[in-house]
């Protein structure tokens, strides 16, 4: 079945703004990924004080692309961790083998 095919309509409010997208995995997957974004706009409206929804918007952007680097960061790392391990063990491996 092609995956056009597959596409359905979600709608979902963020920020007071409803939006109708289209989805080809679960609807319900971009409705919680939709209320996490509305209720970061809503708690960053909330703790800014008077600013427009372009600025909340803007803020909750730099806050998710924050919380992205730190991932990326994290994954980073721990991949670093993995391939020395992996070092490790192999090196332990040969050891065994001889």
């Amino acid at each position: 079945m092609d995956s056009a095919s597959e596409r359905r309509t979600v709608r979902v409010t963020i920020y007071n703004h409803p939006y109708t997208l289209a989805v080809s995995g679960e609807s319900g997957e971009v409705e919680a990924l939709a209320h996490s974004v509305d209720q970061l706009m809503t708690d960053i409206a909330h703790q800014a004080g008077n600013v427009d929804g372009s600025s909340v918007a803007v803020l909750a952007c730099l806050h998710l692309a924050d919380r992205l680097r730190g991932m990326e960061q994290e994954l980073a790392d721990f991949r670093d961790r993995v391939d020395e391990k992996s070092r490790q063990f192999s090196i332990l491996l040969d050891e065994a083998i001889r």
